[in-house]
């Protein structure tokens, strides 16, 4: 499915949650990486330093990740609502309101497919 909206010119961003975790069963990151041009490191990171606030140390146990992919945002969240709403409220949002600055990363959408050069 992730690949059917990466290829659809109409989706611009993909928000999933779950499977970021350690256990046998959370391969989300694994599944979604390969997909990805260029990850966005900052914000596995700043959600990390984030999380800490609420969580502590456990979140080091996220492998959260961002990217893109054929000019499509994805982000990976873990699975908890706490964390959805962290991620949310606290980085997404702003990020996809073309008001924030200095940038966003709506100014950029038009120009994640232009030609390396």
């Amino acid at each position: 499915e992730l690949s059917r909206w990466i290829a659809d010119p109409a989706v611009q961003v993909v928000i999933s949650s779950g499977g970021t975790g350690l256990t046998g069963r959370d391969g989300t990151p694994e599944a979604v990486a390969p997909l990805l041009d260029k990850t966005i490191e900052g914000f596995g990171e700043l959600f990390r330093v984030l999380s800490f606030e609420t969580i502590g140390t456990s979140t080091l146990q996220s492998r959260c990740l961002a990217g893109v992919a054929n000019g499509t945002v994805i982000f990976v969240l873990p699975g908890s609502l706490d964390a959805v709403e962290t991620a949310w409220d606290r980085l997404i949002s702003a990020q996809l309101d073309p008001a924030t600055r200095p940038c966003n990363l709506v100014q950029l959408l038009p120009r994640l497919t232009e030609p390396a050069g």
